[in-house]
């Protein structure tokens, strides 16, 4: 798979697996290698549909392994709905859209309790919630009343009406969409709400000749609505399988410590008001072993926290004004930052 962030495979490590991590038996177990290949068959799978996002599709599996969300950012047009419909096709996955207004409210996301007439009684009806992949459109489109309603439930994984939990499908994950260019009448997520999410994806536009394939399988009759030509690669079992395979994956001290100083690099930048938390630490190592299990490994390398660097930490910093002002972006001030950082020796 491409890495996410990235536009060409990273090359394979040579490094050799130290004695803890040949004995991690359970990121090499039978079932587990199915389910890596299972789901590596989902890049070709979903390309049947959409041209040239590798690495976002790359990071919604990270997200699924890792039981993350991702918060994808992209202008209009760039096939993130198409996406998310047909990953959830190519898993055999139940699937729901929202398209977030201001006038959206918790209930309409989460489900409310409505008055049966038959009964004379309050039943509880399920809202669009309620499934494995769930893409919140435009989610800085709606007040922060009812962002905090899904983002409760992306934490919690249950909804509460009226004093009973219930809990959502597994898996779930929320894709929440946003446009970087159009900030008009929206609700900005907050610092604390962002750092909900596992990864910050960009959907870039495509390049000439992968745009040329997108209007050439258009003129031969393309019609996004029809996914009939899908078929499921994976299922919720192979994510369930990857998933406890990932968390046998070994991560030696050196990498732990390399985690540490990237984030402690970001609190003391220069250029940024806002570093990342050890919340954040916490998720870029749950990505990169995510990644190195994706790899064939299982084992964690540095170049695995390197890849996975630039989405599991751009939403968590905050550039100083006069950063901004200079024409400083997030991206670059972690590309600094990883070339700066002494690279643990690894063998």
């Amino acid at each position: 798979m491409t890495t996410p962030g990235s536009e060409a495979p990273a090359p394979p490590a040579a490094a050799q697996p130290s004695p803890q991590a040949a004995a991690t038996g359970a990121a090499t177990g039978a079932g587990a290698e199915a389910a890596r290949e299972a789901l590596g068959a989902l890049r070709a799978e979903v390309a049947k549909a959409v041209v040239g996002q590798d690495a976002v599709v790359t990071g919604l599996v990270i997200a699924l392994l890792c039981r993350g969300h991702v918060l994808l950012e992209g202008v209009p047009g760039v096939a993130k709905t198409l996406l998310a419909r047909t990953l959830a096709a190519a898993l055999d996955l139940d699937h729901k859209r929202i398209q977030f207004t201001p006038d959206l409210m918790p209930g309409d996301v989460t489900g409310s309790l409505v008055f049966d007439s038959r009964t004379a009684e309050f039943e509880f009806r399920e809202g669009p919630v309620f499934t494995n992949l769930l893409l919140a459109d435009e989610i800085n489109r709606t007040p922060p009343k009812t962002q905090a309603a899904l983002l409760e439930a992306m934490e919690e994984r249950q909804v509460s009406v009226d004093g009973t939990a219930r809990p959502l499908p597994d898996p779930f994950l929320v894709a929440a969409t946003q446009n970087p260019i159009e900030y008009e009448g929206t609700y900005q997520l907050p610092e604390a709400q962002l750092d909900r999410f596992l990864l910050k994806l960009t959907v870039p536009l495509p390049p000439r000749e992968q745009e040329i394939a997108v209007l050439e399988r258009h003129a031969r009759g393309f019609d996004p609505r029809d996914l009939s030509g899908i078929r499921a690669v994976a299922t919720a079992a192979d994510l369930e399988a990857g998933h406890r395979a990932v968390r046998g994956v070994h991560v030696g001290p050196e990498v732990l410590g390399y985690v540490v100083d990237l984030a402690r690099a970001t609190r003391q930048s220069p250029s940024l008001q806002l570093g990342v938390s050890p919340r954040g630490a916490t998720a870029l190592l749950a990505a990169a072993r995510a990644w190195g299990w994706l790899s064939g490994r299982a084992y964690v390398t540095p170049d695995d926290v390197k890849a996975l660097a630039r989405p599991a930490l751009r939403h968590r910093v905050r550039l100083r004004p006069e950063a901004e002002l200079e024409g400083a972006t997030p991206d670059g001030i972690l590309d600094g930052i990883l070339a700066s950082v002494p690279v643990p020796q690894w063998r």
